[in-house]
């Protein structure tokens, strides 16, 4: 059984719900899942897994979050070539404009994205956008 790690950042919860959901997806598909909190994550050990996801809200003028999560992207970036990356994240404004230059970002750095690109939701994740949470963690389990 591969672990598969499910990194992010949330302020307001709406992308730790995304996250969660993600990392039960990863489980039922029969991996182990590593729910980490940004701060709490290694990105040189990140970079042995053979496939991770990713999760962080838009913020400012749709960009990632600035203080932990693109520092922690910085320190990554250089390793994700041949890995797996499932990227998600909540919005409150705008159109998805940071999950687009961010799902470009990482595959111009050798990732594949699940999917071909991120997962977004509007505010609070529903019913619905959970269950796509899943689905997108059980794609991810498949590549681990």
């Amino acid at each position: 059984m591969s672990k598969v790690s499910v990194v992010y950042w949330s302020q307001s919860g709406n992308t730790q719900a995304m996250a969660e959901a993600v990392a039960a997806g990863i489980t039922e598909a029969g991996q182990e899942a590593e729910l980490l909190y940004v701060s709490d994550a290694d990105p040189s050990k990140l970079a042995q897994e053979k496939a991770f996801a990713l999760g962080c809200p838009a913020m400012g003028a749709e960009v990632l979050e600035e203080g932990e999560f693109e520092p922690f992207m910085e320190a990554l970036e250089g390793s994700v070539s041949g890995k797996t990356v499932a990227l998600f994240g909540s919005y409150g404004w705008g159109d998805g404009q940071w999950m687009r230059d961010w799902t470009e970002r990482m595959t111009g750095a050798g990732a594949t994205v699940v999917n071909g690109e991120g997962l977004i939701c509007q505010d609070a994740p529903d019913d619905s956008v959970l269950e796509d949470c899943k689905n997108l963690g059980k794609a991810l389990a498949a590549n681990a």
